[in-house]
């Protein structure tokens, strides 16, 4: 569960609660906490590392791009 990083029970008691809520009003479908939990630790394992990866990467992109700018200064 939540082998790449950490989460406060405040961050996932509201995580879960936006689960529940989801199934419910796109689903019809009441979750029980287990079952919300089963999802968000899915999430968290197999697909949260893969939209850090891409803020990693656009944050990089982000920070090359302003030293280039800074570089052009140098003239």
């Amino acid at each position: 569960m939540f082998n790449n990083f950490r989460l406060d029970d405040e961050a996932k008691r509201e995580m879960m609660d936006e689960i529940k809520k989801y199934f419910l009003e796109e689903r019809g479908e009441e979750l029980g906490d287990l079952a919300a939990m089963l999802i968000l630790e899915f999430f968290a394992d197999k697909l949260a590392p893969h939209f850090y990866n891409k803020g990693i990467q656009d944050g990089h992109e982000f920070m090359a791009q302003r030293l280039d700018d800074i570089f052009e200064l140098n003239k």
